[in-house]
C-alpha cells in the first residue's frame, strides 16, 4: 500500500515602513507609546524646563535622544562622537553637548534636534563636562594636572584657559543651578582628596569664590557636587556643606551615607542616588518622603525643573558582566509627595451573609492630618466592577475598622483607598476573604459503561436547584494523542435540571461537565469515563469445507494445509492485534500460543498459521484488541469470536 502525506507551511511577512519622528506636546504613556530611551553607556542627562522634555546621551554611540516627560522617545541626533556631557541654556532653546572624541562643543536646537553650530576646542583631550551659568556654556577639558576651563558665549566665541594654571587638577565635573545663575562648581571627582572650586561667572571671567581640598571630615573622595539654593554645597547627595574661601563646614546630612550622587531641585528638594534606590528628601529632612527601588544600578538622576518628576538612568546587567551593559531612562513621578502605607486585615474565610470585621491602619513619614477619610470598595461575584461601601474615617494613630455582610460567596475583595493630598500620593491596598458557597449537585450518566464500536450514545448532565446560574458546559476528551479536548455542548439545563449530549462511540472518551457556579454556589466539575469496544472481525481461508460439530461450526483442513486468518480492526497508528491459539484435547481447551501482529494502515493483517502435519487435531483462534497492550489505549479491550479448525488426513 502506498500512502501520501502533505504539509502546509505558513510564512508571515512583516513589512516595516519608515517612521517620521516629530516633536509635539507631551502625551500620556499608553500601551502603544514609542519605546523608552535606552543607551549603551552614560553620556549625560539634562532636563529642559521650557520645552518640558529630557535629553539623554549615549557616549559610545555618539547619539543624543530626546524624550517627553513620560519617557517616550521623541527623536535622536547622531554624530556627536564621544558625547560626555549635556547642558541646556536658561531659556531652554539650546542643548549643548560635549563631543570629547572630536574635541568640540555642539550646539543643538532643543526643539528639533538640528545642529545649530559646532565649536572646535583647542585641546587634545575633551571637552569633557559642560554646564550653563552666567549666560554662557562652560566646559572642562585637558588631562590630569593640565586641565582647564573654557566657555562659549552667546555670539559663539570660544575661550579656553579661563582659570589659572594648576588650579584644576583634572577635567572637572561641572554643575550649575538656575537658582544661583552666576555660580559654577568644578569637582575633581574620584581623587583623594577631592577638590571643589566655586566660581562666580557673572563678569564673564571665572572668579574663585572658594577652592577647598578637604583633609579629614565627612568626604575626602566626592563623586558629585550640587549647589544648594540659598547657599552651600551638597556632596554625594548626602552632606550639606557651607564654604568660605578655603574651607567648608558640615551643616547637615541625609541618611544613607553610601550614596554617591544626587540632584537638587530649584526649591531645594534632594534626589539621592544609592545603588538601585533613589530617595527624595525635603531641603533639610531627616527621612525620605519618597523612595524608588529601581532594581538596578542607577548612575544618574536629575529633577524636572517643575519638580513634577525625577529622570533617572537605570543600569541593566548581563549574567556575565559585573557592570551595567545598558541604561534605560526611568520616570519617577510624584517625587515631592510622600507615599503613605495602608495595611488591611480581614478574615481569611467567612460564611456568606454573616457580618465580618475589617481593620487596618494608614501611616506616613510625613504626618497625615487627623481623621483621614478612606474609600472602601467591595468586589465580588455580585459586583465584579466593585461596589462602594460607606467610607471610613481613621481614628487614633491612623487606625480604622468597618463591618460588612457579604451577600455573595467566592472571593470577596475589600479595597481601602486614600485619595491623597498636596503632600501625599494616593494609595490603596486590599484584602481577600474566601466566603463560603454551597456545593452544587452535578452528575453525569453512564459513567464507566462500555459500548459497541460506532454506537451513538446520549449522556445526561443533571444540575440541582442552584441559585442563579443554570448553565453547564460539557467537554469531551477522546482517548489518544491525535485528538484534543473540545467543547461538545454548553447551555442552560431544562426545567428538570437536565442537559443531554450525544457521542458516537468510536473510541474511549472522558466527559467533563463543568458548572461555573454563581454568587451562592461553588463551581464544580464532574468527570466520567466511557469506553468503546474496538471493531474486530476475523475470517479463515484455505479450508476445503465447513461443517458443524454439535452446534459449533468448524473449518476443515488437510493436515498439510496451512490456514490463513485475516483480521480486520478499526485502525490507529501503531496498532497491533493479539492472536490467541488454543488446542483441544482430553475434553478441554488449552492455550497454545499468543502473539501480536502489526496491522496495516487499512486495519488488516493476514497471518499464515502453518500446517500441523498430522490429522485428528482440533484448534481454535481469536483476535484480541488489548487496551495499552495493542499499542494504544484508544479502545476498551475487545475479544473477537473464536474461529474453529479441524485437521484431517
Amino acid at each position: 500500500m502506498r500512502t501520501r502525506s502533505s504539509s502546509i507551511a505558513t510564512a508571515t511577512a512583516v513589512l516595516l515602513g519608515s517612521v517620521v519622528l516629530g516633536f509635539g506636546a507631551a502625551a500620556p504613556v499608553s500601551a502603544t507609546s514609542a519605546p523608552a530611551v535606552t543607551v549603551t553607556s552614560d553620556g549625560g542627562i539634562a532636563a529642559d524646563g521650557p520645552l518640558n522634555r529630557v535629553f539623554v546621551a549615549d557616549h559610545t554611540a555618539g547619539t543624543v535622544y530626546a524624550a517627553d516627560p513620560n519617557g517616550t522617545k521623541l527623536g535622536s541626533l547622531t554624530g556627536i562622537p564621544g558625547v560626555s556631557g549635556l547642558a541646556v541654556s536658561t531659556d531652554g532653546s539650546t542643548l549643548y553637548a560635549a563631543a570629547s572624541a572630536s574635541h568640540e562643543i555642539v550646539a543643538i536646537d532643543a526643539a528639533t534636534l538640528a545642529v545649530e553650530a559646532r565649536y572646535p576646542v583647542d585641546t587634545n583631550k575633551g571637552p569633557t563636562y559642560v554646564a550653563f551659568a552666567g549666560d554662557k556654556l562652560w566646559f572642562s577639558y585637558g588631562d590630569q594636572w593640565a586641565a582647564g576651563l573654557g566657555s562659549v558665549d552667546p555670539s559663539g566665541t570660544v575661550t579656553v584657559g579661563q582659570t589659572p594654571q594648576n588650579l584644576l587638577w583634572n577635567p572637572e565635573a561641572l554643575s550649575a543651578s538656575p537658582t544661583d545663575p552666576n555660580l559654577l562648581t568644578a569637582l575633581t571627582e574620584g581623587l583623594s582628596p577631592c577638590t571643589v572650586t566655586v566660581f562666580d561667572v557673572s563678569s564673564g571671567t571665572p572668579q574663585t569664590v572658594a577652592d577647598v581640598t578637604p583633609h579629614g571630615g565627612p568626604v575626602e573622595i566626592a563623586e558629585d557636587v550640587d549647589l544648594i539654593p540659598g547657599g552651600g554645597l551638597l556632596l554625594n547627595g548626602t552632606y550639606r556643606m557651607s564654604y568660605t574661601q578655603s574651607n567648608w563646614t558640615q551643616t547637615g546630612a541625609y541618611p544613607n551615607t553610601a550614596a554617591e550622587s544626587g540632584d537638587i531641585s530649584p526649591h531645594g528638594m534632594v534626589a539621592q542616588v544609592e545603588g538601585g534606590t533613589v530617595r527624595i528628601y525635603r531641603p533639610e529632612g531627616t527621612q525620605p518622603i519618597h523612595t524608588y527601588a529601581t532594581n538596578a544600578q542607577t548612575v544618574d538622576a536629575v529633577w524636572a525643573p517643575d519638580e513634577s518628576r525625577v529622570y533617572a538612568l537605570e543600569g541593566a546587567y548581563s549574567s556575565n558582566s559585573g557592570s551595567p551593559t545598558s541604561y534605560t531612562l526611568k520616570i519617577l513621578t510624584d517625587p515631592t509627595r510622600n507615599v503613605p502605607t495602608v495595611s488591611v486585615k480581614a478574615p481569611t474565610s467567612a460564611p456568606r451573609a454573616k457580618k465580618l470585621t475589617v481593620t487596618g491602619k494608614i501611616s506616613a513619614t510625613v504626618p497625615l492630618t487627623a481623621g483621614v477619610k478612606l474609600r472602601v470598595t467591595r468586589t465580588d461575584l455580585d459586583s465584579p466592577k466593585g461596589k462602594a461601601l460607606p467610607s471610613v474615617t481613621t481614628g487614633s494613630g491612623g487606625t480604622f475598622s468597618f463591618t460588612d455582610t457579604p451577600p455573595a460567596g467566592g472571593t470577596v475583595t475589600y479595597t481601602v483607598a486614600y485619595a491623597g493630598d498636596v503632600t501625599h500620593t494616593a494609595v490603596s491596598t486590599s484584602a481577600k476573604v474566601a466566603v463560603s458557597r454551597t456545593t452544587p449537585k452535578l452528575t453525569v450518566s453512564n459513567n464507566g459503561k462500555h459500548y459497541n464500536y460506532g454506537k451513538k450514545v446520549s449522556y445526561t448532565v443533571h444540575l440541582g436547584s442552584e441559585y442563579k446560574n443554570r448553565t453547564v458546559a460539557v467537554y469531551g476528551d477522546p482517548y489518544g494523542a491525535d485528538e484534543g479536548k473540545r467543547l461538545l455542548k454548553s447551555g442552560k439545563v431544562s426545567s428538570a435540571g437536565n442537559l443531554s449530549v450525544s457521542v458516537t462511540m468510536n473510541r474511549n472518551w472522558t466527559l467533563s461537565a463543568v458548572y461555573a457556579g454563581d454568587d451562592r454556589t461553588a463551581s464544580k466539575t464532574v468527570t466520567t469515563h466511557v469506553y468503546a469496544y474496538a471493531r474486530v472481525s476475523t475470517a479463515l481461508s484455505k479450508q476445503y469445507q465447513t461443517a458443524k460439530i454439535g452446534s459449533t461450526t468448524y473449518a476443515y483442513y488437510h493436515k498439510k494445509t496451512a490456514p490463513v486468518l485475516t483480521t480486520s480492526m478499526n485502525y490507529h497508528k501503531g496498532r497491533k492485534v493479539r492472536l490467541d491459539l488454543q488446542l483441544y484435547y482430553g475434553g478441554a481447551w488449552y492455550t497454545s500460543d499468543s502473539e501480536y501482529f502489526a496491522l496495516a494502515s487499512n486495519g488488516k493483517v493476514a497471518v499464515n498459521l502453518g500446517a500441523p502435519g498430522k490429522s485428528g487435531l482440533r484448534a481454535r483462534i481469536r483476535a484480541v484488541y488489548v487496551e495499552n497492550g495493542s499499542g494504544d489505549n484508544v479502545n476498551a479491550t475487545t475479544y473477537g469470536s473464536w474461529k474453529y479448525m479441524d485437521f484431517t488426513s
